[in-house]
C-alpha cells in the first residue's frame, strides 16, 4: 500500500497556484491582433481577451455603416480567436503530458 503524503500534494497544489498566476499575467501582458476588410480595421487585443485599441482606416469611414459595423465585429472576433490560442497554448504547458487544456471562452 502506498502512503499518501498530504504536505506534498498541498505543495503541489500551490506550486500549480503560482504558475496559473503568472500565466494569468502573462496574458494580461501579451498582445494579439485580429484584421478584417483586408486590414482595414484592425483590433488589438492581450490574450486576457480585453480590447485595447481598434484602428480603422480612414477609407472605411466613407463606406456605409452596417459595413464597418461588420468590420468592427470580424476583427474582434479574429483578434479573440487569437487571444483564445495564446491562452490554450500557455495553459497547455501547465499541464501534465496527456491533459488537453479547456477551450477558453468557446
Amino acid at each position: 500500500m502506498t502512503d499518501f503524503d498530504l504536505g506534498a500534494l498541498m505543495q503541489q497544489a500551490q506550486q500549480l497556484r503560482e504558475q496559473m498566476e503568472y500565466m494569468q499575467k502573462g496574458l494580461a501582458e501579451h498582445s494579439v491582433e485580429g484584421t478584417a476588410g483586408a486590414g482595414m480595421v484592425t483590433v488589438t487585443a492581450t490574450a486576457a481577451q480585453k480590447v485595447t485599441k481598434i484602428e480603422i482606416d480612414p477609407s472605411v469611414l466613407e463606406e456605409d455603416r452596417e459595413m464597418l459595423q461588420d468590420l468592427i465585429v470580424a476583427a474582434v472576433n479574429n483578434a479573440m480567436d487569437k487571444a483564445r490560442e495564446v491562452a490554450q497554448e500557455r495553459m497547455g504547458s501547465l499541464l501534465p503530458p496527456g491533459m488537453v487544456p479547456p477551450n477558453f471562452g468557446q
